[in-house]
């Protein structure tokens, strides 16, 4: 334990590291101020009493990644996610337009130009965001939210909502470029954590306010919630690796090649992305449920009920819709033939295995297996937290609902109602960018003979 105090008194003895941090969170800094700038001409009392009716719908989704900033509708209320959409779709491009294989392929000039055009699609995506923003205040089903509607209004509303977005995309690259850590994560981070102290407030509420969790509930609670963690920090270390030999090569005098490696395959290797785009999916019904035009339809209304979120075959969506996006995302970041033919080229080869055809079926098999277990890692941390906190409607199942109802516990029909604010993405997040954090801190320390914060067990190994 000295040894780790010890780790974190080093980083404010090196000028340049502490200069760095110190950066970081004044950036953060001042994202949170601008995050309580509230978007011109909008009633913030009507805008919070409908967020608080469609919690569960896919602006509770969004207000996550955006901080609580869309809650109370301030100038970073697009948040950061315009700009995960602009890279996820010039990513999955990539595969298919072949301008944009190339430019990847270019090395540091490549990858500068896509992040330009990463910058100019998303101001094109903030602007139609928050142009559907503005109309949307301005619909019949949020009358009293615009003080004064116009066309005024909406050109107020993308001016305000578009810069906010350019300003948050220009505070991540500069904590990328001159502070600690991937800028755009730690913003998404900083808007997760912050929800931390309501957090432990709800909890003490819960305990010794109004008396309706005993000790054994606090004390299952806390202890799950360290398990999750430790589950997520063991499989994102988690990797296949592929054992890879080169043989010899004489060039001139010299004998090139003839040494062993390995190459690693992460267990998880989409990250958080098939959760994301698991829970947008989702989320958009839940959206249409709340259409007045949508409620005026039985059927339409009793299917889109049957998937809101805690209900049985919501969850069974869920859990297909991350693995799905699991192998399809993985398929887009690693291709088992060009890194066969690459490993091929230089001479290298798996012991066991022909190379060619034969070690791309090999590695694409490994890939398989590994990414499904990737799947169900996500899902069961997923799974586990929302059915804490909302529990899973089994009585709703039929034939065999009302017989559930009966012999089941409360607390997985109805949750335990805690508002803890980590949900499986969310907490997945955290944890993940703190560990790439402290991958960084530790790799400047050590470049600079400090020791790290596990010296005996070695350097930590970040997701990536």
């Amino acid at each position: 334990m000295n040894k780790l105090f010890e780790a974190f008194a080093n980083i404010f003895r090196v000028p340049d590291l502490r200069k760095r941090l110190m950066f970081a969170l004044a950036m953060l800094a001042v994202y949170r101020l601008g995050g309580h700038i509230p978007t011109p001409g909008i009633n913030i009392i009507k805008w919070e009493e409908f967020m608080s009716s469609n919690a569960g719908s896919i602006f509770g989704f969004f207000d996550l990644f955006a901080g609580g900033n869309i809650k109370r509708l301030s100038v970073f209320a697009l948040g950061i996610m315009p700009y995960i959409t602009a890279s996820i779709i010039l990513q999955l491009l990539t595969v298919v337009v072949p301008t944009l294989e190339k430019l990847q392929k270019e090395g540091e000039l490549g990858r500068r130009k896509i992040t330009q055009w990463t910058r100019y699609l998303t101001i094109i995506l903030s602007i139609l965001q928050s142009f559907g923003i503005a109309q949307g205040l301005q619909s019949a089903g949020m009358s009293g939210v615009v003080i004064h509607p116009g066309i005024g209004f909406v050109f107020l509303t993308i001016i305000s909502l578009t810069t906010g977005t350019a300003f948050i995309m220009w505070l991540g690259e500069q904590i990328s470029e001159r502070g600690i850590g991937n800028g755009m994560s730690l913003i998404i981070f900083t808007g997760i954590v912050v929800g931390l102290p309501g957090a432990i407030g709800n909890i003490y509420q819960h305990v010794f306010t109004i008396h309706d969790w005993g000790a054994i509930t606090l004390i299952m609670l806390i202890t799950m919630m360290i398990a999750v963690v430790a589950f997520i920090v063991l499989v994102e270390r988690g990797e296949r690796r592929i054992p890879v030999q080169y043989a010899k090569r004489v060039v001139g005098r010299r004998v090139m090649g003839g040494q062993s490696t390995h190459m690693p395959l992460k267990v998880n290797a989409g990250g958080v992305i098939p959760v994301i785009f698991a829970s947008s999916i989702l989320a958009f019904p839940q959206t249409l449920a709340q259409m007045p035009w949508v409620k005026n339809v039985a059927w339409l209304s009793a299917t889109l009920k049957s998937i809101q979120h805690g209900e049985p075959l919501y969850y069974c969506l869920f859990v297909a819709g991350i693995i799905f996006f699991c192998f399809f995302y993985v398929s887009i970041i690693f291709n088992p033939n060009e890194a066969a033919d690459n490993m091929r080229k230089y001479g290298g080869f798996i012991p066991g295995i022909r190379p060619g055809r034969n070690t791309a079926d090999y590695m694409n098999n490994i890939l398989t297996k590994i990414t499904v277990v990737g799947g169900v890692y996500l899902s069961i941390l997923c799974l586990i937290p929302d059915i804490m906190i909302s529990g899973i409607k089994l009585n709703h199942l039929p034939l065999l609902g009302n017989w559930i109802d009966r012999v089941s516990p409360r607390f997985i029909l109805e949750g335990l109602g805690v508002n803890f604010y980590f949900g499986g993405t969310s907490l997945l997040i955290v944890v993940g960018v703190a560990m790439d954090t402290i991958n960084q801190i530790e790799a400047q320390l050590i470049m600079r003979h400090y020791e790290g914060f596990t010296p005996r067990s070695g350097r930590i190994r970040g997701r990536r």
